[in-house]
């Protein structure tokens, strides 16, 4: 069965017998004495250059995307195709969550998004890893936890393959999290915000610099919520304290650092299924999770980083940066999954025509998720032969270890049979019998990028990525125990051409790298053995235009990524005997398709709008051929996002606001025989900013799907199971935000 996957999570904090930084001191360590060295021999024929002075940035974000992994790269003249969410935008949407942003780009859809679960996120018609694709301040994180929000000043997305920023991460997209910086001046800002749930928010930003000369700066979030939704029995709460500073050092030398703690409690609400071949009615209300044992999956989280940013000259730079994660996770559910279907002798993969389901008691409690990284590179600008490069180059080694104890997991707790219309209660069977498997995995990784100047049209950009893993697990209980190394390296090459001061075009081509193991169990013939490694290939073709008040996008894309599953042998029905199977490389998905979209911010009339089509489908399968030419599952054909703002002159402050979502048709079952239907979402705001006290204040009255549309969002399908998740009822939200 496959409830394991089910429910996931991670979160974890710091005991004070804990050494969080251990693990990479003595790399950080030698890192930095290097880097000394090389500073010495620089300073001792260049001049002393000191650093930027420190202000706070607009909320509108120009800044360069540091998810691009090309140091002080604008976006704009960019050959990569990129979306960066601010804090304003985080903060008009009502987003609580990182899958409430896929609302703004349309190259992002749900994967597997349950209410008090985290997120999963679609980016080009790829599931992207939730290990391997999440960064906070550049460095590696994991998602697998309630990721807040309301502490960052710039949410960063990377459409398509990662190889040159990140060693091993599945196609699609990379995130990075860019945490709020000090102020200048100071901050003192609360928020307020209530919906017709019952969710109630407080949140404080405070801001500022201290001592005479104001080299040390301050940025404090304080948050507390609680938590209801429309499904029944969804109470809950969650907190966050949030802390950034930074201190100027010296005229040329920078310390900065950002640390967090959070948690999350609430029950969370799993998907629906088919009734046997038909769609289930799409009622938001349901709630399978409201046995009298359900409990809440608990999130915590402390994250902490440290940068030091060093001048060396007028050109050049380096930086050294620390990173830690601890996640600790209490993950419960009343599962449903599957059904015994008397009428054809068979069991379903889904629920029975008539709505029952086998129901089961899951609970993963103390699952803990650690992450440790260490960074340095050195950026600077040479010139020679008379061309311009803008180099930089590091080294990253990072440690991620997952930890458990047996869990209590299907089927060996199922509790009674339920059914989607009538739930009876059931009595508890928590038995805690299923091994959890413990990893680890370290990474070291080098990496170079260069960007050539050819002249005032022409640009030239190269990257190359290699990677050194080691990764090993094991059961709890001692066994299916596995460990290799392997080494990838990943390339990246492009070109710019400048068409006007607002216009360009690119070119682009690189590879993403993912990593897979044979399971250790008996039934393979390669039990522990690592496949090659899946390398995904991607071109990208694009046009940009942005002269500050307008600007538009299009991208062609293609991208190749090899697919992999478990091939039978002898004659053998399915992979369960010993020896009955062998986990091959079985040919590849290739998704093609346009991204447009455009945007303005100056004027009466702003919008942002964004709209993608994708041709995806599955090719060379050996393992079953049925699929070759099939349309991946949950992978909508065409997705439309558009956001308006009109500022009303005859009503200074007040602004109307709608935003339009609609989704194409998109295979429920992995034949193509069953498709969920397209749908359509129209949320509507009313802004109107005045004065409190003599301080701006910005109240909002926001109707999230307005026409009370009701419809199944996604369909992601696992394990031969199909999870059907219903778009939430119309909701109202009031909020308020002003200073202090």
């Amino acid at each position: 069965m496959a409830t394991t996957t089910r429910h996931a999570s991670p979160i974890c904090l710091p005991t004070a017998a804990a050494s969080p930084f251990k693990p990479s001191a003595a790399a950080l360590a030698c890192l930095l004495a290097c880097a000394s060295a090389a500073q010495a021999q620089a300073q001792s024929t260049a001049p002393t250059a000191s650093l930027a002075e420190i202000v706070i940035q607009s909320s509108t974000v120009t800044a360069s995307p540091d998810v691009s992994g090309f140091a002080d790269q604008p976006l704009a003249t960019a050959p990569l195709s990129a979306t960066v969410i601010s804090s304003d935008q985080i903060i008009n949407t009502g987003a609580r969550r990182l899958s409430d942003l896929y609302r703004l780009d349309a190259s992002v859809s749900d994967a597997y998004n349950a209410g008090g679960y985290y997120d999963y996120a679609s980016v080009r018609g790829f599931v992207i890893d939730n290990t391997y694709n999440y960064r906070r301040e550049g460095l590696p994180i994991s998602a697998e936890t309630a990721l807040p929000l309301d502490h960052l000043a710039r949410v960063e997305l990377l459409k398509g393959t990662s190889g040159i920023q990140a060693g091993t991460s599945a196609p699609g997209g990379l995130f990075n999290l860019v945490v709020k910086r000090p102020t200048q001046n100071t901050l003192r800002s609360l928020r307020l915000d209530a919906a017709s749930t019952g969710n109630a928010l407080v949140h404080a930003d405070l801001g500022g610099r201290l001592g005479d000369n104001r080299d040390v700066g301050y940025r404090l979030n304080l948050l507390g919520e609680r938590l209801n939704s429309h499904a029944r029995g969804t109470e809950g709460q969650r907190a966050l304290m949030a802390l950034a500073m930074d201190a100027r050092l010296s005229p040329d030398s920078l310390l900065e650092g950002e640390f967090e703690v959070s948690r999350r409690s609430q029950a969370s609400v799993p998907g629906l299924s088919l009734l046997g071949s038909a769609l289930p009615p799409a009622d938001p209300r349901i709630n399978i999770n409201t046995q009298p044992w359900s409990q809440p999956v608990v999130f915590q989280n402390f994250s902490g980083s440290l940068r030091y940013t060093q001048a060396i000259n007028s050109e050049w730079n380096w930086q050294a940066q620390l990173g830690r994660q601890r996640l600790k996770t209490d993950d419960r559910l009343a599962y449903p999954y599957g059904c015994y279907e008397p009428v054809s002798d068979e069991y379903l993969f889904s629920y029975c025509p008539n709505g029952d389901f086998d129901l089961y008691d899951y609970r993963s409690e103390n699952e803990r998720r650690n992450t440790t990284a260490a960074q340095w590179r050195i950026n600077g600008t040479l010139t020679t032969g008379g061309l311009q490069h803008q180099l930089s180059a590091g080294a990253l080694t990072s440690r991620f270890t997952d930890r458990g104890q047996p869990q209590a997991d299907d089927p060996y707790n199922p509790v009674g049979i339920g059914n989607i219309y009538t739930l009876p209660p059931f009595a508890p069977l928590a038995e805690f019998t299923d091994p959890y498997t413990n990893r680890t995995e370290r990474s070291t990784e080098f990496f170079v990028t260069d960007v050539i100047r050819w002249n005032d049209q022409l640009q030239t950009w190269f990257g190359l990525r290699h990677t050194r893993l080691d990764r090993t697990s094991v059961r709890t209980d001692a066994t299916r125990s596995t460990a290799y190394t392997q080494n990838v390296t990943t390339p990246w090459l492009a070109a710019t051409w400048q068409l006007n001061a607002a216009q360009m075009a690119y070119a682009s081509w690189g590879q993403g790298v993912e990593s897979e193991v044979a399971p250790g169990r008996p039934r393979y013939t390669n039990q522990g053995e690592p496949l090659p490694a899946l390398k995904s290939r991607q071109w990208e073709l694009g046009l940009k235009s942005d002269d500050g008040g307008q600007r538009w996008n299009a991208t062609l894309f293609s991208m190749v990524r090899p697919a992999s599953g478990d091939l039978l042998l002898g004659g053998a029905t399915e992979c369960a005997a010993d020896d009955s199977c062998t986990r091959i490389i079985d040919g590849n998905a290739r998704h093609q398709g346009l991204e447009l979209g455009g945007g303005r911010t100056s004027g009466a009339w702003s919008y942002n709008a964004s709209a993608t089509w994708i041709h995806a489908e599955r090719r060379s399968s050996v393992i079953d051929p049925a699929l070759n030419g099939q349309r991946p599952t949950n992978v909508p054909n065409w997705v439309l996002r558009a956001n308006v703002s009109h500022a009303l002159a005859a009503v200074p402050g007040l602004h109307l606001g709608a935003h339009l979502s609609h989704e194409g048709r998109r295979a429920v079952l992995p034949n193509g025989s069953l498709q969920l239907p397209s749908w359509t979402r129209i949320d509507a705001s009313l802004r109107y900013e005045t004065r409190l006290q003599d301080q701006p204040a910005t109240w909002t009255l926001a109707v999230d799907n307005l026409l009370d549309r009701r419809f199944f969002k996604e369909s992601p399908y696992q394990y031969g199971h199909v999870y059907l998740f219903p778009n939430a009822p119309r909701t109202v939200r009031l909020s308020l935000e002003t200073n202090f």
